[in-house]
């Protein structure tokens, strides 16, 4: 095992494109220490399947038409200062990644294949085939490794973050015991909420750490009430984990019927299957409704089929495991909770409310996606606004700021063993009070037993452990997304 030393510059908690990417905009004076609760692939990065949006063809696109297509998709709700800096940064991160070793696919011409997704009024999409997330964490971690300044430590929790005047002292769990490490500065990259829902496409990973941490710190978390329910999850696979049909296929052509195979989106948007991810989620709820048939389908078989193995190699296989070829079968859908666009509010530098505290990718809130995110904008906050943060620590360093003091710290722990069945009782409220039509009634009654379940985690009385910890941040981030719906 890794020695834990007993200070750091910087910890980055998370391993997916924004915490990767931290850590490679940090200076090899830095002394940086980077943590991945699971495995170091293991990430909703990972799983994204898409690609990254950006304006690479300014003979057919412009900076004013993704702008504007990321202020429609959010309802305007977005901060159009962070938007900016999202869609004319971008370009040049995206670059910068490419040369750091990812491989996106290239066109027939010469240049980058583009491809269309839901919103998008350009083809501006880079992708590596459907798999997009998984190739750039890829060459990001190869690139990691070979930096000597950075630690990597898998398998490792940070259960709470304490505040001193300097920087923060970290507890972690390492196999089961407790260490206390200290920090000048903490970067959150602990990505989405997903798993406080019972089904998600987010990563066994996706708790809400990041966002419990801030909280108990007294960071401002703003709009947590704004998620994202992806409209297109695969509906027949046992478990809470739903794989993703990429908003790539409905992009590329694919029909959205309903129980009786017919179209339907033309009802609700003129867009029809190329309206934004909250409209198309929306559609199928209401036509749920009006048919009292939850069966709904993807229908790519009017596309050829060689054309669609090699453009969506990943989907194709993963289907074809669940017994569905996508060559020749409509692919069952319905939608489930993909993605936050609220979280722990930052500037356009990724500062938090605490000072020295940073938050990148998922569990952040930059305002870019305003209340829902236009697809494939996400890897592409995660790489802008963690390069920012990478900056603006540096900066802080070279202007002399003081270095945290190492630890005299000694951490409380509890004895009793977590209660059984507590996260289930957590995801059933959930799935019942804020799904796409969310249920102001079931808001308000699971918000009141959600309180008393947070109550008794914060009485110190149970053994810290991963499984506590998780249900803590499950529970808090329940607690804050409740008490949003609430009140609207």
């Amino acid at each position: 095992m890794l020695i834990l030393e007993d200070r750091y510059d910087v910890i980055i908690a998370g391993s997916g494109v924004s915490g990767l990417y931290t850590a490679l905009n940090l200076p090899a004076g830095v002394n940086v220490l980077l943590l991945c609760k699971k495995e170091l692939t293991l990430s909703n990065s990972n799983l994204a399947q898409g690609g990254v949006a950006a304006v690479l063809d300014r003979e057919n696109d412009n900076f004013s038409y993704h702008i504007n297509d990321t202020m429609i998709s959010g309802g305007h709700k977005n901060n159009e200062e962070a938007v900016k800096v999202l869609v004319e940064e971008g370009p040049a991160d995206v670059m910068r990644v490419i040369e750091l070793g990812a491989d996106f696919d290239k066109a027939e011409t010469g240049g980058y294949q583009l491809t269309l997704e839901g919103g998008h009024s350009r083809r501006r999409i880079v992708h590596h085939k459907d798999s997009t997330g998984e190739e750039m964490v890829r060459a990001l971690i190869e690139e990691v490794k070979k930096r000597r300044n950075v630690t990597i430590m898998e398998k490792t929790f940070l259960t709470e973050l304490s505040k001193t005047a300097s920087g923060f002292f970290a507890e972690l769990i390492v196999e089961d015991t407790l260490f206390v490490t200290t920090a000048s500065y903490v970067v959150l990259a602990t990505g989405g909420i997903g798993r406080v829902y019972k089904y998600t496409t987010n990563s066994a990973i996706a708790t809400g750490d990041g966002i419990r941490l801030a909280y108990e710190l007294g960071a401002k978390i703003a709009h947590l009430d704004y998620i994202q329910f992806h409209p297109t999850a695969f509906a027949s696979m046992e478990g809470r984990e739903r794989f993703l049909i990429s908003e790539a296929v409905r992009g590329e052509g694919a029909y959205l019927l309903n129980c009786y195979k017919e179209r339907f989106m033309h009802r609700y948007d003129e867009r029809k299957e190329l309206a934004p991810r909250d409209v198309v989620s929306h559609s199928i709820m209401m036509e749920y409704r009006r048919t009292g048939s939850d069966k709904f389908y993807l229908d790519i078989t009017h596309r050829d089929s060689d054309y669609v193995k090699n453009r969506f190699p990943m989907i194709y296989k993963r289907c074809l495991y669940e017994g569905v070829d996508i060559t020749k079968d409509k692919i069952p859908i319905f939608p489930c909770q993909h993605y936050l666009m609220g979280g722990i509010d930052v500037d356009l530098q990724a500062k938090t409310s605490v000072d020295r505290l940073y938050a990148v990718g998922e569990c952040s809130h930059t305002g870019v996606h305003g209340i829902n995110r236009l697809a494939s904008n996400s890897l592409l906050e995660a790489l802008v606004f963690s390069r920012r943060a990478a900056a603006d620590i540096v900066s802080r360093m070279v202007a002399g700021e003081p270095k945290v003091n190492s630890p005299l710290y000694t951490p409380a722990n509890g004895t009793a063993p977590l209660p059984d069945g507590l996260r289930t009782q957590i995801r059933e409220i959930m799935q019942k009070a804020h799904f796409v039509l969310p249920d102001a009634g079931a808001a308000e009654k699971g918000l009141r037993t959600i309180e008393q379940i947070l109550q008794r985690l914060d009485s110190r009385m149970y053994r810290k452990t991963p499984d506590y910890c998780e249900a803590k941040s499950l529970c808090t981030v329940a607690y804050l997304i409740l008490k949003e719906a609430a009140r609207t």
